[in-house]
């Protein structure tokens, strides 16, 4: 599985930006998928998660009543959401998918990730 985001840019505080991730190859598994991110010299860390349904989300408190993730099955494409940004969500932005139904707060449990796309929110 290839994943490729987009989306990222810079924008100013309290601003909103969509990032987008389209997944390619063995699409046809079942795959929970995750946004993380990964600010300049700090750990990567979880965002947001969802199920391959699509009905299950979960959210790190740092972003939750801010970023909505979603995705659509059709279009092998996962969304983030992210309005009323902050500066310190400044950061790169990864998906990955898990292999299996459920979402996952963990970056051990996911199989495949992509490049990353920046997010920088000024201040």
């Amino acid at each position: 599985v290839q994943l490729v985001e987009s989306g990222g840019g810079l924008v100013q505080a309290g601003g909103s930006l969509r990032l987008s991730c389209a997944a390619s190859g063995r699409t046809r598994s079942s795959y929970a998928m995750g946004w993380f991110r990964q600010a300049p010299g700090k750990e990567r860390e979880f965002v947001a998660t969802i199920s391959w349904s699509g009905t299950s989300t979960y959210y790190a408190d740092s972003v939750k009543g801010r970023f909505t993730i979603s995705r659509d099955n059709a279009k092998n494409t996962v969304y983030l959401q992210m309005n009323s940004l902050k500066p310190e969500d400044t950061a790169v932005y990864y998906c990955a998918a898990a292999k299996g139904f459920s979402g996952s707060y963990y970056i051990s449990d996911y199989d495949y990730w992509g490049q990353g796309t920046q997010v920088t929110v000024s201040s």
